[in-house]
């Protein structure tokens, strides 16, 4: 394992709302990458859903990224920027990031489905609303946090 490997059977990844170039979502996705390459994956997946939030906004494999990910996050930064296939603007990173800071189910199972992972994680907790409310708050959990 590299110094930027991190174990995710031991620590949760970043944040979703930790940033990388303006990105969220970017780093989160870089640390589950990186522990799937090294077998430290735990219950975390690469290239998940909430993965491909950020790879089909900026047009990148999930493949190709993951054998850059042996180095770190700003040279894998740099990688991404050239090898994009949708050249972002500042703007439409920033409007993309508040989306998805923001961003909550909507439909009803979608709603369902958060509501129930609300429900086991952290029941009396009324600050769970969007996706990423609901994966800090399972991150904290799932490694012996007190909801």
């Amino acid at each position: 394992m590299s110094l930027h490997t991190p174990d995710l059977t031991k620590f949760p990844p970043r944040s979703p709302r930790v940033r990388l170039g303006g990105y969220a979502i970017l780093p989160r996705m870089l640390d589950k990458g990186r522990a799937t390459v090294a077998g430290k994956n735990g219950e975390y997946h690469y290239a998940c859903p909430l993965d491909h939030q950020f790879l089909d906004f900026v047009g990148i494999d999930p493949e190709a990224l993951k054998k850059e990910l042996n180095k770190g996050d700003h040279e894998v930064f740099e990688w991404i920027h050239k090898n994009a296939k949708h050249h972002r603007t500042p703007q439409e990173i920033a409007l993309w990031t508040q989306w998805q800071d923001h961003r909550a189910p909507d439909n009803t199972e979608g709603r369902e489905y958060l509501n129930e992972l609300h429900k086991k994680g952290a029941p009396h907790r009324e600050d769970i609303v969007t996706w990423f409310d609901v994966l800090d708050m399972d991150d904290y959990v799932s490694f012996g946090g007190k909801s």
